[in-house]
C-alpha cells in the first residue's frame, strides 16, 4: 500500500488567498482538506456557483483546519450537492463552524430575498447558494477529535492529528499519514506571543507540506497595538466621532475586546460606550468559556473583556446605534465588508469625518474593507455610493496571521526538509515571494500551484 498512486490537487486558495479546497486521492479514496468560500472580487465569487472538478457525493470525507468562511463555507453547498461523509475538525472547530455556517445560510437566504423584491438579479428568482437546511445537515457531520491524538478515519482511510495553529479558537494544522507519505498542512497559522491565542504548535517532519502564505512578502507593524488603539481613540472622540470596526466575529473581535479592557483598566480609555454589535461575534466571545483551554486568557479576564462591551442582538438594538451621533466605539462583523451589520454603520459614519474607520486585518482584493483601506473615497453599499469622509485607521498589526518572519520561524521547527512544498492561500506576489525565500533559507523546493493542478506525492 506504500506504494499506491497519492495526489494532490488544489481545488481552491491556489495563487488567491480564499476558496480553501486541497484534495487527496489515492486507491480511489478521496479526502478535501478545507472547504472554503471564494471571496473578493466577483470572478473569484462566480467561483462558488461553478461545478466542482469532482462529484461531491465522492469524497469520503472533509478535513477542516478552521471554521473561518474562506476554509468552512462551501461545506452547506458541498452537502447540498451531495457529501455525506464526516467533517473531521476539533472540538471548538465544530462550534466556531456552526455559529459561522448558521449565518453565512441566513446572510445567503437574506440577500437572495433582497435581490428579488427590488428586482436587481439576471436571475429570476435569485437562489441562495446555499440555506439554512443545507447548514443544518452540514453541522450534523461535524465529528471531532482533540489535538495531539492520532485517529484513523474508517475504511482504508489515513491517519490523522490535529496540532494547534493559534489563529483562531480550533484551529489547527493538520498531519495526515496516508500510503507511506505524511502530509502536513497549515490551515492558518497564528501569531507567536498573541495576547489571546497560543503560539503555533511546531512540527518536526512531513514528506510532503502545504504552507499558507497570505502574508508571504509582509511584516506587521510592531508597535504595542493598544498604544495605537488608545490614540485613535482618543482622537476620534476628541473630535466628537465615533470609532467604527468592521472586526471578524471570530478571533479579531475578541482580540479588540481585550485590548479595549486594558486600556480601560489602565485608565488610558475614554469614557464611551463600547457595542459589541453582531450576534455572531457575542455568540464566538461566549465560546471563551466553554473552550478554555484553547486560548490564553485566565477566566476572570475574559469575564472582565466581555462584560466592558454592550452587547446587541437585535437589529432594532443596532439601528439605535447607526442613528447616534454620540461618541463610541463600535465593533460589528462583517472583518471585510462584504455583508451584516457593519454595512449599516459604514453607510451612517462613513460620510463624517469626525468619525474614524479602523481596518483591524487582511482586506481580500475586490471587498469593500480593502477599497476603504486603500483610500477609496466611495464604496458601494446597497445600491448607493456611499462618501468615505472619515478617517481610515490601519491596525493590520491586529492580524491573526503569521507574517512572513512567522511563518519562516515555524518552518524553521522542522527537523529534516519535507520532499516537496507546496504554497497556498496566498495572492501571486506573497505566495511566490515565500517561495524564494523557503529556497533561499532552507534549501526547500518549493511550488505554488495553479488552480486545479494536479501533483503526484
Amino acid at each position: 500500500m506504500a506504494n499506491a498512486a497519492l495526489t494532490l490537487r488544489c481545488l481552491g486558495a491556489a495563487s488567491t488567498v480564499t476558496g480553501s479546497k486541497h484534495l487527496l486521492e489515492a486507491e480511489g479514496k478521496r479526502i478535501l482538506l478545507d472547504c472554503g468560500l471564494f471571496q473578493g472580487v466577483k470572478n473569484l465569487r462566480e467561483l462558488n456557483w461553478a461545478a466542482l472538478a469532482v462529484e461531491p457525493e465522492s469524497i469520503d470525507a472533509v478535513v477542516l483546519s478552521h471554521a473561518h468562511l474562506d476554509h468552512s463555507g462551501y461545506l452547506p453547498r458541498l452537502v447540498r450537492d451531495g457529501f455525506s461523509g464526516p467533517i473531521v475538525c476539533t472540538e471548538a472547530t465544530a462550534a466556531v463552524g456552526e455559529i459561522i455556517l448558521r449565518d453565512s445560510a441566513y446572510l445567503q437566504e437574506r440577500d437572495a430575498a433582497f435581490l428579488n423584491k427590488h428586482k436587481a438579479s439576471k436571475h429570476h428568482p435569485a437562489l441562495p447558494l446555499y440555506d439554512s437546511e443545507d447548514a443544518r445537515r452540514a453541522i450534523e457531520l461535524f465529528d471531532t477529535h482533540p489535538f495531539g491524538q492520532e485517529f484513523s478515519l474508517p475504511g482504508e482511510g489515513p491517519v490523522l492529528m490535529f496540532r494547534r495553529a493559534g489563529h483562531i479558537l480550533g484551529a489547527a494544522t493538520v498531519e495526515l499519514a496516508w500510503h507511506g507519505r505524511r502530509i502536513v498542512f497549515t490551515g492558518d497559522l497564528g501569531r507567536y506571543d498573541d495576547p489571546v491565542m497560543l503560539d503555533p504548535d511546531p512540527v518536526s517532519a512531513a514528506d510532503y507540506l502545504l504552507i499558507e502564505s497570505t502574508y508571504g512578502d509582509r511584516l506587521h507593524d510592531r508597535a504595542d497595538p493598544a498604544d495605537v488603539l488608545a490614540d485613535v481613540v482618543a482622537a476620534t472622540v476628541k473630535r466628537g466621532g465615533t470609532v467604527v470596526v468592521p472586526a471578524f466575529a471570530v478571533g479579531r473581535a475578541q482580540t479588540l475586546l481585550y485590548y479595549l479592557w486594558q486600556l480601560r483598566e489602565a485608565g488610558r480609555l475614554p469614557e464611551v460606550p463600547v457595542y459589541l454589535d453582531s450576534p455572531m461575534a457575542i455568540n464566538a466571545s461566549d465560546l471563551l468559556g466553554t473552550y478554555r483551554d484553547d486560548h490564553r486568557l485566565a477566566p476572570e479576564v475574559y469575564e472582565w473583556m466581555c462584560a466592558m462591551a454592550v452587547y446587541t442582538r437585535e437589529a432594532g438594538q443596532s439601528m439605535k446605534i447607526s442613528a447616534s451621533t454620540e461618541p463610541k466605539i463600535v465593533i460589528s462583523a462583517s472583518g471585510m465588508a462584504t455583508g451584516g451589520r457593519i454595512l449599516h454603520h459604514l453607510k451612517a459614519f462613513g460620510p463624517d469625518p469626525r468619525n474614524t474607520i479602523m481596518v483591524t486585518g487582511y482586506q481580500v482584493p475586490g471587498t469593500r474593507g480593502a477599497a476603504i483601506a486603500a483610500g477609496e473615497r466611495y464604496v458601494r453599499i446597497y445600491g448607493e455610493w456611499v462618501p468615505i469622509n472619515a478617517e481610515v485607521a490601519n491596525l493590520a498589526m491586529l492580524s491573526a496571521h503569521a507574517d512572513a518572519d512567522e511563518l519562516v520561524r515555524w518552518a524553521g521547527g522542522f527537523q529534516a526538509p519535507p520532499r516537496k512544498v507546496f504554497v497556498v492561500h496566498g495572492e501571486p506576489q506573497p505566495a511566490d515571494t515565500l517561495r524564494t525565500r523557503l529556497d533561499r533559507e532552507f534549501g526547500w523546493q518549493a511550488t505554488v500551484p495553479r488552480p486545479n493542478q494536479l501533483f503526484d506525492l
